[in-house]
């Protein structure tokens, strides 16, 4: 990635026709815990200025349209994007064909995901926390695309596998599914482990037939300078991920 002003520019062999930014916590007017672009309505900051890092957000990115914010649950659930799409549907994935339409996550440690053909007709945006992760959201938004080998994916800013501490209920969850998912849990000595929530979706994606996978390299919890985090701060802002076609 490279960054421009607050933006993280994905570096990945997306065609030129398809557009991605991430945020980082930088370039906004939002103070205190959510100093200082923080992108979340839902988070206690005061409106007018979420409103206008959002504004400023569209604007660094020089996005064709504002983007179509989800309300996110930490489901499974899809969304088709079309010209008459509205922010605010409950959902944790975006899909979307249409030109100009941009699909957005919003995330503060969980993974946001970001998927494109070869052929850049059709992009996908993904809020992968470990429940909707572990409960296949990877797995219905590449359903949307009919030629999984030729999907590109990209991992944005998620927290870090030295600072994603879980109890057995979230390894149980994930080995249920599959034995592999073994390798990304590394046990501590409090009766704890740290989860690889990078190696986590890599095995998803995989498992997909999505075998071009890029990113991954960020920690939100550690890049404090960064990213904002749940994890470490609690109330704090949130980061947005976006892609679209031009």
């Amino acid at each position: 990635m490279t960054n421009r002003a607050a933006l993280l520019i994905p570096d990945w062999p997306a065609p030129q026709h398809v557009r991605a930014v991430c945020s980082t916590r930088d370039g906004g007017c939002s103070t205190g815990v959510y100093s200082s672009l923080n992108l979340g309505e839902h988070v206690a900051d005061i409106a007018s200025d979420v409103a206008q890092n959002r504004l400023r957000y569209q604007q660094l990115a020089c996005m064709p349209s504002a983007p179509v914010w989800l309300n996110q649950v930490h489901g499974t659930d899809v969304i088709r994007l079309s010209q008459n799409s509205v922010s605010g549907l409950s959902a944790d994935a975006s899909v979307t064909s249409v030109k100009g339409i941009v699909s957005t996550v919003m995330t503060a440690d969980c993974l946001p995901l970001l998927l494109c053909d070869v052929d850049g007709t059709q992009v996908a945006a993904v809020h992968a926390g470990w429940r909707g992760l572990c409960h296949g959201v990877i797995e219905k938004t590449v359903a949307h695309f009919s030629q999984p080998v030729n999907v590109l994916a990209y991992l944005g800013p998620a927290i870090g596998a030295t600072a994603f501490e879980v109890g057995d209920e979230v390894r149980a969850a994930f080995t249920a599914h599959s034995a592999q998912a073994e390798l990304a849990f590394i046990a501590k000595a409090n009766r704890k482990w740290l989860a690889d929530i990078y190696l986590l979706a890599r095995q998803r994606l995989v498992q997909c037939g999505v075998t071009q996978i890029f990113g991954g390299h960020y920690c939100t919890y550690e890049q404090s300078e960064l990213f904002f985090s749940y994890r470490r701060d609690g109330q704090t802002g949130r980061m947005a991920s976006a892609i679209w076609l031009d």
